[in-house]
């Protein structure tokens, strides 16, 4: 069966368009999307027929409608900001597109017209911290859990209102962790409320549970969150660390960061990107206790800053961002070791990989 892949070429100003076989994991090239400026995050629909690609050098958020067919983007509309977004999601209902923004230390809710734009006027726009990194609804739509690197060193936590996209912080407040971690990114568990983060100074992955709303209703007689008489564990879409557990080999002593996190599709392996060891973290996932085991390191192109996982959970996708060029690899479904398939050339700065 054949799909595609879409990759941000950042040094480019194009997005790259792959058919993509998920019967062996070879790509062919299809076709260029030029953009007014360098393409960074990518995200759909959660219908799949539109695709936001945020422009980091122009500071624009791009809608594209997706061809049914051939799978070609048709750009909709350029919506202007007033800095440039380093991640994008859209909520789980798709009518609001949410924003983080690296630089400007800041969150964004725009909203996603009748016609699948990104409307020009910001709904809402929250000041957190330098280095915002990361923002997305969990699986309840309820929740909203921001990463910030060093110096802020914290995870930023809200509530979210799925109705008028409106965030309100958590009556708890944010989460600190007691080192210099620097949680980056964050991937949820498709079978329970856990989140994994990737820690950019701390080279380590960490899990938290946190409970929802619906949780807390059947065993403390409805209380909301505008009633915080919870203890810290109880309180709805309060993060609460576990485990934390390298992302690097015991010998090894040189600079790393670690980048972006990703879970399979089937809840079982999770795997994390290092910049300086050049590797792809691999580990298991207990499905009772959520807690990882490692399992090894994935050698793979100079600065793998970004990755994914198809749907399938067959395949991962690696960009080297110095190299220039896309690794491939097969997930071995029994024991989630990866396996080379073949290294594609695909142009200056790959920023994005996103299987549709």
């Amino acid at each position: 069966m054949q799909t595609h892949l879409y990759l941000s070429i950042a040094g480019e100003n194009r997005i790259a368009i792959y058919t993509f076989d998920i019967s062996n994991g070879k790509i062919e090239f299809q076709e260029n999307v030029e953009v007014t400026g360098s393409p960074g995050p990518l995200t759909l629909s959660p219908c799949g027929n539109y695709l936001y690609a945020g422009l980091r050098s122009s500071k624009e958020i791009a809608s594209f409608k997706i061809d049914e067919k051939t799978k070609k983007l048709t750009l909709l509309q350029t919506t202007e900001l007033d800095a440039d977004t380093c991640y994008i999601a859209t909520d789980n209902t798709g009518k609001f597109l949410l924003s983080a923004y690296y630089g400007a230390g800041k969150v964004t809710i725009h909203k996603i017209g009748d016609d699948k734009t990104v409307q020009s006027d910001t709904l809402q726009t929250i000041e957190t911290a330098p280095h915002a990194h990361y923002i997305e609804t969990d699986a309840s739509n309820r929740y909203v859990f921001v990463p910030h690197t060093v110096p802020e060193n914290a995870i930023y936590q809200f509530l979210f209102d799925q109705d008028t996209g409106m965030l309100t912080e958590n009556p708890f407040g944010h989460y600190h962790p007691d080192e210099p971690l620097g949680p980056r990114h964050y991937s949820e568990s498709p079978n329970k409320p856990i989140i994994y983060s990737s820690n950019e100074q701390g080279s380590s992955v960490s899990a938290y549970r946190y409970k929802t709303a619906e949780d807390n209703s059947k065993s403390d007689g409805g209380k909301t969150p505008d009633k915080p008489n919870y203890t810290a564990h109880d309180a709805p879409g309060l993060l609460w660390e576990f485990q934390t557990i390298s992302n690097l080999p015991d010998d090894f002593d040189g600079d790393n960061s670690c980048a972006q996190i990703h879970i399979d599709p089937h809840g079982k392996f999770l795997y994390a990107t290092n910049r300086g060891h050049n590797s792809v973290a691999m580990y298991s996932i207990d499905e009772n206790t959520g807690e990882l085991t490692a399992l090894g390191h994935q050698p793979t192109e100079p600065v793998p800053r970004v990755f994914n996982i198809d749907e399938t959970g067959n395949f991962l996708f690696v960009g080297g961002r110095d190299s220039g060029k896309l690794a491939t690899y097969k997930i071995n479904r029994q024991n989630g070791i990866l396996s080379e398939l073949e290294v594609y050339e695909v142009g200056e700065t790959p920023m994005w990989v996103l299987f549709l």
